[in-house]
């Protein structure tokens, strides 16, 4: 699907500000409501836009210490990584996980009630057999940054 520059103003505007109204985001690429969304439906049909959600910050809810952890497993195959993978997705206190080179597997965030309840969780993987052969534990003692990335889309 080719995109012009319309697409990609629109793409910029939605992606910080989804709650944008109809005739607010016309107006700012300079096209009257109609082929405005008519072009969002488009590139929701077309896949580009999956979705739209709200932010929510879990610590105004609940209070949940975050804990980054560099894990490393015991053996580098197939089999191993799928049932690491699998476990990291029934584990709900697992709010973000990526595979990583340089030396350390993955890292994961665990957001958990208490920095007891964290190692009990630690504790459970390593008696369950997934391939952990060691693990490094990062408490978070401040959150410095934390947004979305810019969008920057190229018309070419």
């Amino acid at each position: 699907m080719k995109l012009d520059r319309y697409d990609l103003k629109i793409l910029e505007i939605l992606a910080t500000d989804g709650r944008i109204t109809k005739s607010r985001l016309a107006d700012t690429i300079n096209l009257s409501v109609s082929p405005c969304w008519e072009r969002v439906r488009r590139l929701e049909k077309a896949g580009i836009i999956e979705g739209y959600s709200a932010r929510i910050n879990p610590r105004v809810l609940v209070k949940r210490t975050p804990v980054w952890v560099q894990i490393e497993l015991k053996q580098h195959n197939a089999e191993s990584f799928q049932r690491f993978e699998a476990m990291v997705h029934d584990t709900p206190e697992v709010t973000e996980c990526v595979a990583v080179g340089g030396g350390v597997d993955y890292l994961i965030k665990v957001e958990a009630d208490t920095i007891d309840a964290y190692q009990r969780l630690m504790d459970a993987w390593l008696m369950s057999d997934i391939g952990i052969e060691r693990y490094f534990t990062y408490i978070v003692t401040k959150t410095v940054k934390r947004e979305s990335p810019p969008i920057q889309l190229d018309s070419q």
